[in-house]
């Protein structure tokens, strides 16, 4: 059967459309254009893309078609010559706070798979690689515990591994072993624990249990041989006597990874390490989202024209309460201020000692409740740590809701915002963390990308070879779509419609699938002319690899640089919905009847005025916008104007 040629389209009612009939070219760029709401994507993406994806799902088990969305069939009489679609739309990629430009690109999937394998774990104490300990380091390090220490030696044979190991633990128990450690409690192998195989798990082997003496120094090396072995190259020594409520402390040792002055271990390097979507890899404090809450000053204390008493501190203003107001007046009798003065022009100690509270000394409070008085000496806890505690500690939903009001996001303190435990950010390639290499511009991490095969050895080289291949044509295939400007780290819900759109467009391009249908909305959308320049060159290249590009877009240069183009019209809603021209775009330039053709002729153009609005005299003014990468003091808007 000969190929198609065109993607027949018969009696196309969808919406506003007047029972459409076009002949779409195959593996060429097309563009639909005409009016807003004249239909295009109408055609586009509710009749043609629609009735692909609605096909191809069809064509799917009824097992697999319950995991998706059906799209319902398109009022169309016929349809002939479709490819698998894929639809660009202009909607941001993702709102979840876990995802970045490097994950929905996939380049952080092969950063991590490059640290991994070529990375250098540094010491954070003395800022030198880490070298490999041997197992007289291992019990020098025991020994010198203080003497009387009970422990346990632990083998983790199974670390955060999904599984139900019951061969795991036959195999222990024809070793001779006794004892495990399962998920954090302790089992006899003789009667081993049954394991949810879709749960993750961890599984310590009881290889030895010490107490620190002297003339244990042999029996100590041999059971660490014994348990490297078993977790390959890794032993735990957990410390049998635990404070109250909190887990027993662990000491790794590696063969592999560790430093002999802080005792700074790695246990091993994977990929999954460098992941801050997984419990592995991600910091403990934040749990991989790089930031954290924290009670801001700026929301307790809003306005700072007003004072104390007429409710400069926020959580305090609702309240009727006289219990605030006479401990105010307690800590002015006590620091000599006064209540009516002006947030702003009390001096800096007692702004501190309202939020922070009066760190340790004791103050004289005096309160009346109806008639009872009472008198109490007592340090002054502080508006924010009281917050703090509170939050900590209640069990209502209102009440944390209530002081959620007051609280704002910055960089976790713990990872600095690289969203990563301290193993991780300890791996480093050309003095360069992995947490570093995403802050950078898609620019810089090019250039570094570039630059790092001349830091590898020869046989590091080998290996990153092809890794870096890949990174490399990704951060191209952003570069060529204007991109250059992002961070890997961005997140993905902070970008703009037409940033998502074309990161998906640049993953398509990574893909390299050929055959396919692409729909994509008006993809120029908030371009500069040199990038939407690099964006006609991108498409051109999904077009030269063997796909049809159809596109929505109203863009002059787009609509001339298209191997075919259909305007749409001849106006807006129920006065649109046919096909008022369609050709190459000198044809559709030289048809009278296409309102676009009379702007692509000449024919038409939209004058520049010779005289401009001096407006009303009044603007509108914008102070300290800090929102995303703004940067702005202070910008002023002149009313009754309009701006590009």
């Amino acid at each position: 059967m000969a190929e198609q040629k065109f993607i027949e389209v018969r009696g196309a009612r969808e919406h506003n459309l007047k029972g459409v009939d076009v002949n779409i070219p195959r593996d060429q760029l097309v563009v639909i254009t005409g009016l807003s709401g004249s239909g295009k994507s109408s055609l586009a993406f509710d009749t043609i893309y629609a009735e692909g994806q609605r096909r191809y799902v069809e064509s799917l088990s009824a097992y697999a078609r319950q995991f998706l969305d059906m799209m319902g069939k398109p009022d169309v009489d016929h349809i002939s010559g479709l490819s698998p679609a894929i639809s660009i739309e202009q909607k941001t990629t993702s709102k979840n706070p876990r995802s970045t430009v490097g994950t929905v690109t996939e380049i952080y999937d092969y950063l991590r798979l490059l640290f991994a394998r070529v990375g250098t774990p540094y010491s954070p104490a003395t800022g030198l690689p880490i070298t490999a300990m041997q197992v007289q380091d291992m019990v020098d390090a025991v020994m010198a515990m203080p003497e009387g220490t009970r422990a346990y030696l632990l083998a983790p044979i199974i670390r955060d591994r999904k599984g139900e190991y019951k061969k795991e633990f036959l195999e222990l128990r024809k070793q001779g072993f006794q004892r495990v450690k399962v998920n954090g409690t302790f089992h006899e192998l003789e009667d081993p624990p049954t394991l949810d195989k879709k749960f993750r798990h961890n599984i310590d082997v009881v290889v030895d249990r010490i107490v620190v003496k002297e003339g244990i120094e042999t029996r100590l090396a041999d059971s660490f041989r014994t348990a490297l072995n078993l977790a390959d190259g890794i032993a735990v020594v957990e410390l049998a006597e635990a404070k109250e409520g909190e887990a027993p402390e662990r000491i790794t040792y590696s063969e592999k990874f560790a430093c002999p002055v802080s005792g700074f271990t790695i246990a091993e390097i994977e990929p999954r390490l460098f992941s801050f979507n997984a419990p592995f890899g991600a910091c403990p404090v934040c749990d991989g989202l790089g930031m954290e809450l924290f009670f801001d000053e700026r929301l307790v204390v809003p306005d700072q024209n007003l004072t104390l008493l007429q409710g400069a501190i926020a959580p305090w203003s609702k309240s009727k309460s006289p219990y605030l107001t006479q401990t105010m007046e307690a800590l002015s009798k006590h620091y000599g201020f006064n209540l009516k003065t002006k947030w702003k022009d009390l001096p800096d100690t007692i702004k501190d000692l309202f939020l922070q509270g009066s760190k340790g000394e004791e103050i004289q409070f005096r309160y009346d409740e109806g008639g009872r008085v009472y008198q109490v000496k007592r340090v002054y806890e502080g508006i924010i740590p009281n917050m703090e505690r509170r939050y900590r500690e209640t069990d209502s939903a209102w009440s944390r809701e209530e002081m959620e009001r007051y609280q704002a996001n910055r960089a976790c303190g713990a990872c600095g915002g690289y969203r990563l435990k301290p193993e991780a950010l300890a791996v480093k390639i050309a003095n360069l963390h992995i947490g570093q290499v995403v802050q950078m511009s898609i620019t810089e991490a090019y250039a570094w990308i570039e630059g790092v095969a001349a830091t590898l050895t020869k046989q590091q080289n080998e290996i990153a070879k092809a890794i870096l291949k890949e990174i490399r044509e990704r951060l191209g295939f952003l570069v060529n779509v204007g991109l250059n400007y992002l961070t890997m780290s961005r997140a993905a819900g902070t970008l703009s419609g037409g940033e998502s759109q074309r990161i998906r467009l640049a993953s398509q391009i990574g893909s390299g699938l050929t055959g396919v249908l692409y729909v994509l909305d008006e993809p120029s959308i908030g371009l500069h002319q040199r990038d939407n320049d690099r964006l006609l060159t991108t498409l051109k290249n999904l077009r030269d690899a063997g796909n049809t590009v159809l596109v929505v877009e109203h863009d002059e240069d787009a609509i001339r640089e298209a191997d075919y183009v259909f305007d749409m019209g001849p106006g807006a809603g129920v006065h649109g919905g046919t096909v008022v021209a369609h050709g190459t775009p000198a044809e559709v330039a030289a048809d009278p009847a296409s309102m676009t053709g009379q702007y692509l002729s000449g024919v038409r153009e939209i004058a520049v005025p010779k005289v401009r609005r001096k407006g009303n005299g009044k603007k509108l003014t914008v102070v300290g916008a800090t929102g995303n990468n703004l940067k702005m003091s202070r910008l002023s808007f002149p009313w009754a104007c309009s701006f590009a």
